[in-house]
């Protein structure tokens, strides 16, 4: 069967749109009146109030549409609306970075409904992109290279679809966690793929199998820059429950979304915040997570670290090749920006079983005492560790030692660090030396060397 629309052509049920095992049902997509695609759009002259805008030419051109400005689409997924705050605080974002066309998607009317159908609606909401972007490039010349498409969950797909019918010269996608079920393992003209822009940028959150974990997002890689903060799967101050083990997918309700959708919303999270961090967010290429958390993967090889979110497309080999991966750690709530520090401490003093901390002094801040070990201090031996500090410190000026073990030592012994090294992440390292030893608990200030 299929069904056909002026403006946005023909909708089939064959294969690979429904009737394979990925999609056992055959569904066809709702009609465009139903579906009720809006463009709300914000810029930096109407950064409160949308302006709804059409696929006509007098409409944009009575709008604070900016034919010199890039254009950034955000698009929302399953059960939620373009009028959700989220959608507007990235626009809010870019406004303090950028002068932008900022259109949210709204697409409400497709996906309020059972899953399996909004899996359908959502070509009739990458059609009606791909045709307002039809008209901006014919009525106005503007470039497809300037416009940036930004998907959440299912609106990741939706992305792809518009940039499938676009024939992959949109500038950019960007696919905030795309939606797994009825897309993992299917094939490439049905989800967001590397064909379907000059430049696709994933961010995993959620990406552990639906079955039984309940994540709604993909594990297998679909864009040039994939990148799995906190390994992608289980994002810090997200804890799943018992409810998340029961609902049934056709079945989340609002009310929930946070409670047990916690995972996979955080990638617009770390989106919008990477708007206000060009360096909090930096991607280390590593062979899987577990390797990252062993410390294998440090510093950034010589061309450095792409950043996940808003800007990776200044990362110089972004599309050198497709499927290249990423590990990171952010944050747990607020600010999710992390940077990343080696340390390495070579001790001296007494040989005793202990902690040791040590805390970053910079031209731009200070970070909190990390533990770099804990076991039997040895002298002249050196302990070495990484931690994501939640400042960076700029320019090192300095740094601190504390050791403790909490044992009663009727002979005050006293350890210390002859030398330690702060290694950043692009590869730059400082020294730092003392003479002194100090007794547990007692703080030591090591100075450039």
């Amino acid at each position: 069967k299929e069904v056909c629309y002026d403006r946005l052509g023909c909708f089939s049920d064959d294969s690979p749109w429904a009737g394979i095992i990925e999609r056992p049902l055959k569904v066809l997509p709702w009609s465009p009146e139903e579906v009720n695609t809006r463009f709300l759009l914000y810029t930096n002259e109407n950064p409160n109030n949308f302006q709804e805008i059409v696929a006509d030419e007098s409409t944009i051109a009575s709008s604070n549409f900016k034919t010199n400005r890039k254009t950034r689409f955000v698009i929302h997924g399953f059960i939620d609306k373009g009028d959700e705050n989220w959608l507007q605080s990235i626009c809010k974002n870019l406004f303090s970075v950028e002068s932008v066309n900022c259109i949210c998607v709204d697409w409400k009317g497709g996906s309020h409904t059972g899953y399996t159908q909004a899996t359908q609606n959502i070509r009739i909401v990458g059609a009606e992109v791909a045709y307002l972007v039809d008209v901006l490039k014919s009525s106005f010349e503007y470039s497809l290279s300037d416009v940036h498409i930004i998907g959440h969950s299912l609106g990741a797909h939706a992305a792809g679809e518009a940039g499938r019918r676009t024939n992959g010269a949109i500038g950019r996608i960007t696919g905030l966690d795309p939606a797994e079920p009825c897309f993992e393992g299917t094939p490439e003209l049905v989800r967001l793929d590397p064909s379907d822009a000059q430049f696709v940028d994933v961010i995993r959150t959620d990406a552990a199998p639906m079955i039984p974990n309940l994540g709604f997002g993909m594990s297998q890689v679909v864009g040039h820059l994939d990148f799995f903060p906190n390994g992608g799967k289980e994002m810090p101050g997200c804890k799943k429950n018992a409810l998340s083990q029961i609902v049934d997918i056709d079945g989340i309700w609002e009310g929930t979304r946070d409670f047990v959708a916690c995972n996979h919303l955080r990638s617009y999270k770390y989106y919008a915040d990477s708007i206000l961090n060009p360096d909090g967010f930096a991607g280390f290429p590593c062979a899987s997570y577990s390797a990252f958390s062993e410390n294998k993967c440090f510093p950034c090889p010589s061309e450095g670290c792409p950043q996940m979110g808003h800007y990776a497309d200044r990362f110089p080999g972004k599309t050198k090749s497709e499927g290249q991966t990423f590990y990171l750690n952010t944050g747990d709530a607020g600010n999710f920006a992390r940077w990343r520090y080696k340390v390495d401490v070579t001790l001296s003093g007494k040989r005793v079983t202990g902690h040791i901390l040590v805390s970053l002094f910079g031209d731009k801040g200070n970070s909190k005492q990390y533990e770099i070990f804990n076991g039997t201090l040895k002298p002249d031996s050196t302990e070495s560790n990484e931690f994501d500090s939640d400042v960076e410190v700029g320019v090192l000026q300095k740094v601190k030692f504390l050791w403790y073990n909490n044992v009663i030592n009727p002979t005050l012994p006293k350890v210390g660090a002859s030398k330690i090294s702060v290694e950043a992440n692009d590869g730059q390292v400082f020294d730092f030396c003392s003479q002194d030893t100090v007794r547990e608990e007692v703080l030591l200030t090591l100075n450039p060397c």
